[in-house]
C-alpha cells in the first residue's frame, strides 16, 4: 500500500480571516462542551457549555438548551437560578440555595421538594419520585492519628497496617464513598454498604452512572467492588448488586463474573438491564462487552462476544430492542449499534451495524430521536460539539457551534493516514498532523507521539494538553502510530503489549519515525519524542535504545524504574497483569531486565525533559526524580518541570498555560 496518503482527511485551512495559529491560550478559551439530555419530544438538546478564566483559574457553567433541527440555541438555567443536577424525559430537578427543586415543563417553573441533603453527592431522584438516592462520605476504618486518638486533635499521623492506602491522588483517611436512599420527603436513611470499607461509586472517578434506579422505583442496580486492602489493590473483580426496597435484600447478579462490570442501565421497557463486562480478573484494559440480562430470570446474554472490539459507551434506544454504542476503530472511535431479541435465549446470532464513519470520534450518546442519535463529536482540528447521525446511513449535521467563531479565525491542521510495515510483516496505521501551512518543499522537524494506557485508542480526540493542531501549529509535523496495545485493530493487536512493554511496541515506534523520515519533508537532524504516562515510559524506554535517531525527548509522568514504581503505585493489578508480577518471586518477570527504562541510561545522549505531578500515585514523584537525576549526573541538557498540586493530569488552568509553554520553549531550544 502507498505510504504516501496525503489525499485522505485532509483539513483545508479556512480562507478569509484565518489568518492566526492556535496557542495555548487560545486553545484554554475555548468552551468545553456537555451534553446531557433530550426533550421529551425528542425536538431539543439540552447542554452546558464550560469556560475558563485563565487569571482565576475557575470555570464558569452556563447551561443551554438546542433545537435539533434548527440548532437554535437558548441560555436556559441562569434564568431560573437552578442548578439541574437531573433531567429525564419528562421532570427536571435542581438544587438551589439549599433545596431541592422539581420542575414537569423543561424548567419553566420550579416546585420546593426538599432541602438539601448534608454532604450528598450525585443525587438521583427515583422515576416515581418518592425517593432519592446519593452517595455521601462515611468514616468506616479510622486511620488518622486524630481519629484514633480523640486527644490528640492536632495529630497529623496516618497509621495503615493494609494496602490501598492511597488511590490516584489522594491519602485514605478511613472514609469511604457509601451509597443511600430515603424518603424524598425525609426520613431514616438506609446505607446500603453499611459498616463495610467499600465505595460506591467507585474511586477515584467513579459518579452516577454507577447507580441506577430500575424505571418503576423498586430497586436500585449499583455497581461495587467489595473487597478491601491487598485483595482490592489487585483485582478488578467489580460486581452489579440489586438492592430490593421492599423487603431490603441485596443480591449480587454478576456472581462468577470476574473481571469489571460496569454502566448498569434499564431498558426503557424495564424488562432488561445491560452493562459493560470484562472476563478477566486483573485485566483492566481486556476485551469490554455488551451483556444483557432478563431481569425476570436473570439470564444474561454477551452481545459483542464474537466481535473482534471493545465496547465503549452505549445507549438503549427507545424501544428496547436495539443498544447504540461506541466503539473504537480503526484509529477513531465509531457508533454501532446490536439488535437486542424479546427473548435473550433466542438462536439468532446478534448482527452488529456500523452507523458511522470517517475522520472523527464519535464521543458520547446523547439520545435517540425518530430518525437520528444525538451524539457529541470531536476531532483533532475541533473541540467537542453536538451531531446529529442518521441512524440509516450515518449522515452528520452539526447542531452546536460553541466554537466555530474562533476556528473561523485560525488556519487548521491537514491530517492524513499512513500505513507502515512493522519489523514482525504486520501492517500499522498512524495518523500524520501536518502544520496548517505545510509545503512539501520545505523541511520540518517532526515529533513521534508515543500514546499512554499503554492499552488506550489513539483516535480523533481533543485534548487540552496533548493538542496535536496545537503541536503543529508550532511548527511541527506529529507522526501518531497505533502500535501494539491499541484498540479498533483487533482484541489480539490491543492485548499483545502486556508483558512486552519494551519489546515489539518499541520497534512499532521506530517503524514508524523511520518510515516518515524518509519523507523530503521530513528533517531527519530534527526528530523529537514526546509522550505521557505508558507514552513517557517509552519516551525513557527510546532514550536508550533509539541509536541517534532523536535530538530531544520529553517524558511526563513516565515510568522510569520498574522496581520502585512495583514498590509504590496503587492499582497492582495493572503491575500485576501488564508487567507479570512482583520482582522479588524466584521467577521474576523478564520485564524488570529486559523492558526498564534504568537499565539502559548508559546509553543516555540526548537532550531530555522530565515533568512530573507531585499527587501522580499512579506514577509516583520518584520515577521523574530518578529520570532526571541519572541525566544530570550524566551531564545531559535536561530539565525538571515539577507540578507540586498535580496528579497523573494538568488540572489547573495556569498550570497548563505552563506546561504548554514548557514544553513549547524546550522543544525551540533543542529542536530549532
Amino acid at each position: 500500500m502507498k505510504k504516501q496518503l496525503l489525499t485522505v482527511a485532509i483539513m483545508a485551512s479556512s480562507a478569509g480571516m484565518a489568518q492566526n495559529k492556535m496557542t495555548p491560550e487560545m486553545l484554554w478559551s475555548l468552551n468545553r462542551l456537555s451534553a446531557n439530555t433530550l426533550s421529551a419530544d425528542g425536538k431539543n438538546v439540552y447542554f452546558s457549555s464550560k469556560k475558563y478564566d485563565i487569571k482565576t483559574e475557575k470555570g464558569n457553567n452556563t447551561q443551554y438548551i438546542a433545537n435539533i433541527a434548527s440548532g437554535k440555541k437558548i441560555k436556559l438555567i441562569s434564568v431560573a437560578g437552578k442548578n439541574v443536577f437531573q433531567q429525564s424525559e419528562t421532570e427536571w430537578y435542581a438544587n438551589d440555595d439549599n433545596y431541592i427543586y422539581r420542575s414537569t415543563d423543561e424548567g419553566t417553573s420550579w416546585s420546593n421538594v426538599r432541602s438539601i441533603i448534608k454532604d450528598a453527592d450525585n443525587m438521583k431522584i427515583s422515576p416515581d419520585g418518592k425517593y432519592i438516592a446519593y452517595n455521601k462520605e462515611i468514616l468506616v476504618s479510622p486511620t488518622l492519628g486524630k481519629d484514633i486518638y480523640k486527644d490528640l486533635s492536632k495529630s497529623t499521623a496516618q497509621i495503615y497496617t493494609d494496602l490501598n492506602y492511597r488511590h490516584w491522588d489522594k491519602w485514605s483517611d478511613g472514609k469511604f464513598s457509601h451509597l443511600f436512599i430515603e424518603p424524598i420527603k425525609g426520613g431514616t436513611a438506609k446505607d446500603l454498604l453499611q459498616d463495610m470499607p467499600y465505595d460506591c461509586p467507585q474511586k477515584p472517578s467513579g459518579g452516577s452512572e454507577d447507580f441506577v434506579w430500575s424505571p418503576n422505583s423498586d430497586a436500585l442496580v449499583y455497581v461495587c467492588k467489595k473487597k478491601f486492602g491487598k485483595e482490592y489493590a489487585q483485582s478488578t473483580n467489580s460486581g452489579l448488586y440489586l438492592y430490593t426496597l421492599e423487603d431490603g435484600s441485596t443480591q449480587n447478579l454478576t456472581e462468577g463474573m470476574m473481571g469489571y462490570d460496569m454502566n448498569p442501565a434499564y431498558s426503557k421497557d424495564g424488562k432488561f438491564l445491560a452493562f459493560t463486562s470484562m472476563k478477566t480478573d486483573g485485566f483492566e484494559a481486556d476485551k469490554n462487552d455488551i451483556v444483557v440480562m432478563d431481569m425476570a430470570t436473570k439470564y444474561k446474554r454477551n452481545f459483542t462476544a464474537h466481535w473482534d472490539e471493545t465496547i465503549g459507551s452505549f445507549l438503549w434506544g427507545r424501544n428496547s430492542n436495539e443498544i447504540y454504542f461506541t466503539a473504537p476503530w480503526k484509529g477513531t472511535e465509531q457508533l454501532f449499534s446490536v439488535m437486542i431479541p424479546n427473548n435473550l435465549m433466542a438462536k439468532t446470532p446478534p448482527l452488529i451495524n456500523q452507523i458511522t464513519d470517517g475522520n472523527f470520534d464519535i464521543n458520547g450518546i446523547v439520545g435517540e430521536t425518530k430518525n437520528e442519535l444525538i451524539v457529541t463529536r470531536t476531532d483533532w482540528n475541533h473541540a467537542a460539539e453536538i451531531y446529529a447521525a442518521n441512524k440509516e446511513g450515518g449522515a452528520m449535521r452539526a447542531i452546536t457551534h460553541e466554537n466555530d467563531a474562533l476556528y473561523s479565525m485560525i488556519k487548521t491542521s491537514k491530517i492524513a493516514k499512513r500505513y507502515i510495515k512493522t519489523t514482525d510483516g504486520k501492517e500499522m496505521f498512524a495518523w500524520v498532523i501536518y502544520p496548517p501551512d505545510f509545503n512539501p518543499a520545505k523541511k520540518y522537524p517532526t515529533l513521534l507521539y508515543c500514546q499512554g494506557g499503554p492499552q488506550g485508542a489513539l483516535s480523533q480526540f481533543y485534548s487540552f494538553r496533548w493538542n496535536f493542531q496545537l503541536m503543529a501549529a508550532q511548527g511541527y509535523i506529529v507522526i501518531a502510530p497505533n502500535r501494539r496495545g491499541m484498540p479498533g485493530w483487533g482484541v489480539k493487536w490491543n492485548a499483545d503489549i502486556s508483558k512486552d512493554w519494551g519489546g515489539q511496541p518499541m520497534d512499532d515506534y521506530l517503524s514508524a519515525i523511520d518510515d516518515i523520515s524518509k519523507e523530503k519533508y521530513v528533517d531527519k537532524g530534527r526528530l523529537g519524542c514526546v509522550g505521557a504516562s505508558y507514552g513517557g515510559y517509552s519516551v525513557f524506554m527510546l532514550a536508550g535504545i533509539h541509536n541517534n535517531r532523536f535530538k530531544t525527548f520529553i517524558s511526563h509522568c513516565g515510568l522510569f524504574d520498574l522496581k520502585s514504581w512495583y514498590g509504590t503505585t496503587e492499582e497492582l493489578w495493572f503491575a500485576n497483569w501488564d508487567i507479570g508480577g512482583n520482582y522479588w518471586s524466584k521467577n521474576s518477570p523478564a520485564s524488570y531486565s529486559k523492558f526498564n527504562p534504568s537499565n539502559f541510561v548508559d546509553k543516555w545522549n540526548t537532550p531530555i525533559m522530565v515533568i512530573q505531578g507531585g499527587l501522580d500515585y499512579r506514577v509516583p514523584i520518584e520515577q521523574g526524580q530518578q529520570a532526571f537525576q541519572a541525566a544530570q549526573l550524566k551531564g545531559l541538557k535536561s530539565k525538571f518541570l515539577f507540578f507540586p498540586n498535580e496528579n497523573h493530569w494538568i488540572l489547573h488552568a495556569q498550570n497548563a498555560i505552563v506546561w504548554q509553554r514548557e514544553f513549547f520553549k524546550w522543544l525551540d531550544e533543542t529542536l530549532k
